[in-house]
């Protein structure tokens, strides 16, 4: 592809970013904003330039589907034997390559799963060794390998940390050491091994650092916001002295802080590279004006100093309906509600595929999976058994590896239909969801033939087959017609035209344990950004009062929705809290309120405040009591801004108490005796 064509159909951000000269380059881009068509045509324009070799560059992302996705549009602009893979796949292909010369002939086998060992560790140190005990164990241990903290120096780094550990940090370091020796024993890897030892072989040996030096001179990281420690150091050490390196990220997607990933690598590029392009895309061509409205609303309330890199989306697209948002009774009302909206949608024409179901918690899957079962909906659960492990597409696979090449003047498309009509592809899907479910997999396969004949007008059914493994071995699934049941973690990275964000309370999102850290909430308010941003055209946010019918109705939609219903909204008049009200006002100028502390205090910013200054002094010496007590930071306790809110409003009973946002129920049964009579004193004195 020559330049020309390259560097067509760039906006001016993008088109900066493309040919900015080899060196460190920043791409700040927000959701929507184009950057991997940004980043692999950057790469192609260096490639075409004659600035690197294909072979010279590896790129780096974090899921196969997104190295897979950059693998096919690199070639689509002929830049065929570019590396993109993600970081675990790139070191195990280096480490393979070097084990005989830092280790020794025997290569070590890399271990799957790893609760066998872990459970023989629990077992030793005597802690538990039920299922979910492990499960917590085993993603400690990765968290703690992932951040770069030894066995050793786990329980001090917890606890400066205050990190949410499954069991005594002494013992759970016990295990984490017992899991290492009991697999250098064994003489296993596990995956974070795959990386740590790639790095140790590049920093503890002059010639294989040299060979690989030699080897790979450009790198791009996509999704830097996402990066661990321990990832950052086998960056560092692919880098070596050079700075050919392209960052794209987003701090404000930043959702995987308690796996170990970090921003602050993507936030201090600029300052480690100080001569660095920096570029900002902000033009979103993914959303309607509606959607990035309601996005760029959520965000402007995000506080710290991730907040302060935030980029301002400018939406692109034509004009498309506001955001739906509704309150309902309980959650299997709230499911079928959605389930009845989904399938009119369907029958008006909108694919399945490109519907989504998003929700804090795997836990609230079953009753959307329920409910869309009820009214006949296909679905499809993220994250659920994988496209090529299905029995009926390993069949269809083997069927057409073992197929003739079909007649010279049929298509490939034509060829793989009539390969698989005889194991279930019919003209018209037939009864019954699993048959249907089958026969839509079945169609997928079809789907892919057309997409390999889009970039491959000559390819044959040979080439067809070994493109199917290929992104089998990458776990590159193509779409199946069906709606997405999703957890917001595992719609990071993907996109429809519809979406469904459900389960909006406060206790779910943001999540309970996330209350009363002020980090961890703004990490709550980052991955409704995301949920938000996964929609193209149609928007709908749902909560529900309850989450079973007949009971009470005391829960209280997600603080993040405030601001976000416009005021001529039904929602708006829902009651807010368990002590019922309207759409918070201003109690002093009976305006709107905005932002989270106008919430908390019940008035406008710049509205005179009627602090109790003796009160709030006395909460603060009780907050100071109970912070040393419990050995926490006092904000952990009540953050300032709520024993302000306490001092203004002065709360007589638990009702009115747990009306300031900010005092769930776990806050109320822990403080609120305390706090109560706090109150009641000042007003007696002031009696």
């Amino acid at each position: 592809m020559t330049a020309e064509p390259l560097l067509n159909a760039l906006d001016d951000e993008q088109r900066v970013a493309v040919t900015a000269p080899r060196g460190p380059v920043c791409v700040l881009a927000g959701a929507g904003t184009g950057k991997t068509r940004t980043i692999t045509r950057r790469i192609a324009h260096l490639v075409r330039a004659g600035h690197v070799a294909p072979g010279q560059v590896l790129a780096v992302t974090f899921t196969a589907r997104a190295a897979g996705e950059l693998r096919t549009r690199l070639r689509v602009l002929g830049a065929n034997g570019v590396q993109a893979r993600t970081f675990h796949a790139a070191a195990l292909r280096q480490l393979r390559y070097f084990w005989p010369r830092v280790v020794g002939d025997r290569q070590w086998q890399l271990v799957e799963g790893k609760l066998r060992i872990v459970g023989q560790a629990a077992a030793r140190a005597k802690a538990g060794t039920d299922h979910d005990s492990l499960r917590d164990l085993a993603g400690e241990i990765e968290w703690a390998k992932a951040s770069l903290i030894s066995p050793e120096e786990y329980p001090a780094a917890v606890a400066r940390l205050r990190r949410d550990v499954p069991g005594p940090a002494e013992q759970v370091a016990a295990v984490y050491a017992g899991y290492e020796a009991l697999k250098n024993r064994a003489e296993v890897l596990d995956f974070d091994d795959l990386l740590l030892h790639t790095a140790a072989a590049l920093e503890e040996h002059p010639a294989v650092a040299q060979e690989f030096h030699d080897r790979y001179r450009c790198f791009v990281v996509d999704e830097y916001q996402d990066v661990t420690p321990l990832q950052q150091r086998v960056l560092d050490a692919w880098l070596g002295d050079r700075d050919d390196l392209t960052v794209v990220g987003d701090a404000n997607q930043t959702i995987y802080t308690f796996a170990g990933a970090s921003p602050r690598y993507l936030l201090d590029f600029p300052r480690r590279f100080p001569e660095a392009v920096v570029v900002r895309l902000q033009r979103d061509y993914r959303s309607t004006p509606q959607v990035v409205a309601a996005a760029n609303t959520l965000i402007s309330g995000a506080r710290g100093r991730v907040a302060g890199t935030r980029l301002q989306l400018v939406g692109q697209l034509p004009p498309g309906p506001d955001p739906d948002f509704t309150e309902h009774d309980d959650e299997p009302a709230e499911a079928a509600a959605v389930a009845v909206k989904i399938k009119r949608m369907i029958a008006d024409g909108t694919p399945a595929s490109e519907i989504a179901v998003l929700f804090r918690i795997n836990a609230q899957s079953e009753v959307y999976e329920q409910a869309l079962t009820d009214f006949g909906v296909p679905y499809q659960v993220r994250g659920g058994e994988r496209f090529f492990a299905r029995p009926e597409v390993r069949r269809a696979v083997g069927v057409l590896r073992t197929a003739g090449p079909g007649p010279a003047d049929e298509g490939l498309v034509d060829v793989v239909r009539a390969r698989l009509a005889p194991v279930g592809l019919t003209e018209e899907p037939p009864p019954g969801a699993n048959a249907r479910a089958q026969w839509e997999s079945l169609l997928a396969i079809v789907g892919l033939a057309e997409e390999l004949v889009a970039v491959e007008p000559a390819a044959d059914l040979r080439r067809f087959v070994a493109e199917l493994e290929t992104r089998a071995d990458a776990s590159h699934p193509p779409t199946v017609q069906g709606v997405t049941l999703a957890s917001l973690h595992a719609a990071k990275g993907l996109e429809w035209d519809v979406v469904f964000l459900v389960g909006l309370v406060d206790g779910t999102l943001p999540i309970q344990h996330a209350e009363g850290d002020e980090e961890a909430i703004e990490e709550e308010r980052r991955l409704l950004y995301v949920g938000l941003t996964r929609a193209r055209r149609v928007l709908s946010l749902s909560w529900a009062l309850s989450r079973t019918p007949g009971r009470g109705r005391h829960r209280r939609r997600s603080r993040f929705l405030y601001g976000l219903i416009p005021d001529h909204h039904p929602a708006s008049r829902i009651p807010a809290g368990r002590t019922g009200g309207t759409k918070p006002k201003c109690r002093i100028c009976g305006s709107p309120l905005i932002g989270a502390e106008a919430m908390k205090l019940r008035r406008c910013a710049d509205c005179p405040s009627d602090v109790d200054i003796e009160l709030l002094d006395r909460l603060k010496d009780w907050r100071s009591t109970e912070a040393k007590q419990q050995q926490v930071p006092a904000y952990v306790v009540f953050t300032d801004a709520t024993l302000t809110a306490i001092a203004e409003q002065r709360p007589t009973d638990p009702a009115s108490l747990v009306g300031i946002p900010g005092i769930g129920a776990r806050k109320l049964d822990r403080y609120g005796p305390a706090v109560l009579a706090l109150v009641a004193d000042g007003s007696e004195s002031a009696n």
